[in-house]
């Protein structure tokens, strides 16, 4: 089986010869429509008056013109798909050799009132975010965003199996992400569908004849000139009163239009995406749940969405006065369209908004499921409900180059607290954000950097990056006072990891240690279960009177004028400190 590596390559190389060849057609249309507008602007100069001439010829122009437009469309949409599907291979290629700190890292997600957001590099540069988001909509975008700090512990097997489905849906999954990267979306999909909501009808049901009639007289009205019954001269007075017709609605139709106009792309890939959920074979059950949302109409609801589609895509051409000037004088366009597109409204404004979330959902799993493919030896935890909270081999940090990153294995047991101490830059940090992705992803149903894992569904807050604020006129050490506070309402209604990183850091030494120890006793009393990494020694003579907790470190090597590091998770006590020899070594002191 090829490698992830192996697929991009050989994908690139198919979609650049696929570009090549539709540059060409298009090329060739763009020529055949500049001779079809020649060939209408000779006829009229040279048989201008000549009715039996004139009226065929500009009606069979204006066909192939369409037509032409039409291929040259469709054409151009499949050169932006390709160039898309070359987009997307290219960004996979540069990832997998960590390489995505030109994406989008999604800054503005961290929050610092959140429970873990703002600590364990989920979001902004170089974070989790930046790494594995691959959605194409903004709606996926901000469905990526909710898995990923919803915090939710429940149905993560069914999660699993749905991404491991679509990692081997690799194509599905590039031509999904394809489809939905055309979209250039000026409203949210949730604006849309408030819109439909709330949307008045410009035409009443009782002027629906209207555009028929007219449409019809017209025709009658051209044969009866064609064969001279009538002076031409009735074609031109009955098309002043097509626009006389059609210009009564004019104001309404153009703020329908308007804000059509800003909806039609939006409609016109969303159809295209209902029909590859549509038509795919799902076999996990949250898959199948999704898909049976858009499946339950007992109708196509691709097509029903391809249809309103091509109501805006002809309202919208109301734009080119080729088209519109003779529609609106002879058939009384504006009117008939608008009120198809008011039909279809008053049909399935309700249903609209579950068809968007649906699109969303695979938007947003697209991307986990693209992150387990490109991780084929991460594992997914087997999740349990015995006494482990977690027990995991060659734990590492996903964001970390393989080739630099050092692997630790972990066992917590429920309502057990571990004190880490450690020199400053042996490691401790990143295994507390280590521990945390871990304990993310796994809930969100990824795979994980590991080996092996087993996993007990605990959902998870920290306190690591404690920032005062002159703003709210609050201290470093109120702030940091605030955020423990948090944490303690937290874990009294509910079961909690608690990560935390040299908690009380804004106060005297004393009062730190007591109060570190003091704060450490009651989050073991509580049904917590965590990690505290400190500098303060003191804190692990906690160990020696509570069986929930223990001492673990990470060591430094001091070997002369030189300072290393093993990154190794051990059990038991730091000995080794760094600060006064980095001072003395960079010539501070």
């Amino acid at each position: 089986m090829e490698n992830p590596q192996q697929f991009y390559n050989k994908e690139l190389s198919l979609f650049k010869q696929q570009l090549t060849a539709v540059k060409k057609t298009l090329t060739i249309l763009s020529v055949f429509r500049l001779l079809v507008f020649l060939v209408i602007a000779s006829i009229l100069y040279f048989f201008w008056g000549n009715t039996s001439i004139i009226l065929p010829s500009i009606v069979i122009s204006i066909i192939l013109f369409i037509v032409l437009v039409s291929k040259y469309t469709d054409q151009k949409y499949k050169k932006n798909k390709i160039a898309e599907r070359i987009n997307i291979n290219e960004i996979e290629l540069r990832v997998l050799k960590k390489d995505f700190h030109d994406l989008e890292d999604g800054k503005k997600y961290s929050d610092y009132n959140h429970d873990y957001s703002h600590d364990i590099d989920l979001f902004g540069k170089g974070s989790f975010f930046q790494y594995s988001n691959r959605t194409a909509t903004n709606a996926g975008k901000e469905l990526l965003v909710k898995i990923y700090t919803e915090n939710d512990v429940n149905n993560i097997v069914a999660k699993q199996e749905a991404i491991k489905e679509l990692a081997q849906k690799i194509e599905w999954r590039q031509d999904f992400s394809a489809t939905a990267a055309q979209v250039k979306t000026e409203l949210a999909a949730s604006k849309i569908a408030d819109w439909l909501q709330t949307h008045t009808p410009i035409i009443k049901k009782s002027s629906t004849w209207l555009p028929y009639a007219f449409a019809i007289s017209s025709v009658a009205i051209f044969l009866l000139a064609y064969f001279n019954i009538i002076p031409s001269s009735v074609i031109i007075y009955w098309f002043v009163i097509g626009l006389g017709v059609s210009g009564s609605k004019i104001k309404k139709v153009n703020n329908l239009a308007a804000y059509t106009s800003k909806t039609q792309d939006t409609f016109q890939q969303y159809h295209q995406l209902i029909a590859k959920i549509e038509t795919a074979q799902f076999s996990s059950d949250l898959l199948k749940e999704k898909q049976k949302i858009i499946l339950g109409n007992g109708t196509s609801t691709s097509q029903i969405i391809k249809k309103f589609s091509k109501m805006l895509d002809a309202l919208e051409q109301r734009n080119n006065l080729l088209i519109s000037v003779p529609g609106n004088g002879f058939l009384l366009m504006d009117l008939y369209n608008t009120r198809r597109i008011e039909k279809w409204i008053a049909l399935h404004k309700n249903e609209v908004k579950e068809w968007f979330e649906v699109i969303a959902f695979f938007d947003a799993y697209n991307s986990l499921g693209n992150f387990a493919y490109n991780h084929p030896n991460y594992t997914f935890p087997t999740i349990n409900t015995d006494n482990t909270t977690i027990k995991a081999t060659q734990l590492g940090h996903p964001l970390i180059d393989e080739n630099k990153l050092v692997y630790n294995d972990l066992h917590v047991e429920k309502e057990h607290f571990f004190v880490i101490t450690g020199a400053n830059m042996a490691g401790k940090s990143t295994f507390l954000r280590t521990v945390s992705l871990h304990i993310v992803m796994a809930n969100c149903g990824l795979p994980v950097c590991a080996e092996k894992s087993d996993y007990s569904p605990i959902k998870l807050i920290t306190s690591m990056r404690t920032a005062d604020s002159l703003t709210d006129d609050a201290s470093y050490f109120y702030a940091e006072l605030k955020r423990l506070k948090l944490i303690v309402d937290k874990i009294k209604t509910d079961t909690y990891f608690v990560v935390l990183d040299e908690i009380l850091k804004g106060t005297n030494s004393k009062d730190k240690a007591i109060g570190s120890r003091k704060f450490v006793e009651k989050l073991s009393a509580s049904h917590s279960t965590g990690i505290i990494a400190t500098h303060d020694l003191s804190l692990c003579e906690v160990a020696n009177v509570n069986e929930k907790v223990d001492n673990y470190f990470f060591e430094a090597f001091i070997n002369g004028k030189e300072l290393t590091f093993d990154y190794k998770f051990k059990e038991g006590i730091c000995e080794n400190m760094n600060a006064s020899f980095l001072l003395k070594n960079m010539g501070i002191v």
